[in-house]
């Protein structure tokens, strides 16, 4: 009788075990924020900030997931009913987005946690950089118990030490071309809603002289300065003065151990791209760009991938995606990488003297900046640099007021020099020779003799 009730007993527990309501199931994750079970918690994000805050909602979802094992709801704030406990990605209609939308500047962010709810506040793609400071922040690991601020706080991105160097070129870009939708409507059929150069975002500024030792530079001379560390003549593409095949940072880069890639709206032979990824004594020698490009490819491992011009600013999202792939497809390696990308087309267009055309092309860059940078916030250890190899079309403001072109060829004006991440205070007001860039990001690499420093030399701190 004894052994019965026994079994009975032990029966009836195993039934109450496999029976139990979900509300009786031991916690698999025991973390909170500011007090609150972050298993209750909804993530949201906005509807009306293009993509940003979806994709930064949706790495803060993974990144919960990966950490606590915890796989948040992720819904879009126009189609959800407000809940209890919600974290708040972008300027959503959600009360505490307008409390969270503080003063900032820049690459400025803002968190704020009020009654059970956490809002991060950024503009377009710097809601990426708050995404990741908030995991990284709050969301250590399982079992933790995060408390955030319940008055508003504004934070700058996380920076570490730099281990990949993308270089954005934007060819004939000058000054008054970077400040373009101060003077134009903005009438391109694909936009964020943005209005202005998003390399004004980034915290420091310089300029760049860009003379050829011919004098005023065309693309190749150009292009070879900033790939090589060289003045060299116009036409020449990877070689100096002398007609000599010099080093690339790609070449560079694949020496140190790390991955290399070439990318632009141009066609691979253009002058920008061949820069980086060939040796040859004419721009206009297609065959010989191809040749040497082939070496480039097979024998040191630089990808090149350029051509992109038939995607028109109102498919960008096709360019996105090839820079997100390739960003994915050379980031694999823990040496780090270089990349350059060119937007090729604004100098194309000042050529024409196109106000229009030359906004639509430069929004376009606008949105592949967008993407490397929030590449670089995810990665932090990123330096970012954006610049151009020369001004075209002599492009400045009329009495007016009104923006105009007053030639329709190279100028010798200086361009501006735009940086983020480790080493990116050294471009800061100055003003410097176009191969102090390759020098500098070389001196990065741990490459200090590299392009000819003869006179002028790499920043330093």
């Amino acid at each position: 009788m004894k052994k019965l009730i026994c079994l009975l007993l032990i029966f009836a527990s195993i039934i109450s075990v496999i029976g139990c309501t979900p509300q009786e199931t031991p916690e698999l994750d025991g973390s909170t924020l500011n007090g609150e079970r972050l298993a209750d918690y909804v993530i949201v994000y906005s509807a009306e900030d293009y993509d940003y805050s979806k994709r930064a909602a949706e790495y803060i979802q993974t990144e919960i997931f990966s950490r606590t094992g915890l796989n948040l709801p992720l819904v879009e704030d126009s189609e959800a009913a407000e809940t209890e406990r919600e974290i708040v990605v972008g300027n959503t209609e959600r009360g505490i987005s307008e409390a969270a939308n503080g003063d900032r500047s820049g690459l400025e962010f803002c968190i704020l946690a009020d009654d059970g709810k956490v809002a991060l506040c950024a503009d377009y793609f710097i809601i990426a950089a708050a995404a990741y400071f908030f995991i990284e922040n709050y969301v250590p690991e399982d079992n933790f118990a995060a408390n955030i601020p319940e008055e508003l706080k504004v934070h700058s991105p996380i920076i570490k030490e730099a281990k990949n160097y993308i270089m954005l070129i934007g060819d004939g870009m000058g000054v008054y071309q970077t400040q373009i939708f101060d003077y134009m409507e903005n009438t391109v059929d694909y936009s964020d809603g943005e209005d202005i150069f998003y390399g004004y975002y980034l915290p420091y500024m310089g300029y760049s002289r860009t003379n050829s030792l011919d004098g005023v530079t065309d693309s190749a001379a150009g292009g070879t300065a900033l790939a090589c560390g060289y003045k060299t003549h116009n036409e020449y593409i990877g070689r100096d003065g002398e007609g000599n095949d010099i080093k690339s940072l790609t070449e560079l880069a694949r020496e140190k151990g790390k991955n290399a890639a070439v990318m632009s709206t141009e066609n691979n032979t253009g002058a920008t791209p061949a820069s980086f990824s060939a040796h040859c004594d004419s721009r206009d020698s297609s065959g010989k760009i191809v040749e040497s490009q082939m070496h480039a490819s097979q024998e040191l491992g630089i990808r090149i991938n350029c051509g992109y011009d038939y995607y028109t600013v109102k498919y960008m999202g096709i360019i996105e995606k090839k820079v997100t792939d390739m960003l994915d497809l050379i980031g694999d390696s823990d040496e780090g990488f270089f990349l350059m990308y060119e937007e090729a087309y604004i100098d194309k267009h000042c050529h024409n003297n196109n106000l229009e055309k030359t906004m639509q092309v430069i929004t376009r860059f606008n949105q592949v900046i967008a993407r490397v940078m929030e590449y670089a916030f995810y990665h932090p250890e990123t330096f970012v640099l954006i610049t151009a190899d020369h001004e075209t079309g002599d492009l400045y403001p009329e009495e007016d007021g009104s923006l105009a072109y007053h030639h329709d060829d190279h100028t010798s004006a200086n361009v501006r020099i735009f940086a983020y991440g480790d080493g990116a205070e050294l471009f800061d007001g100055v003003e410097i020779e176009n191969i102090q860039i390759a020098h500098t990001i070389a001196s990065f690499m741990g490459d200090f003799s590299f392009g000819d420093q003869s006179e002028y030399k790499y920043l330093s701190k």
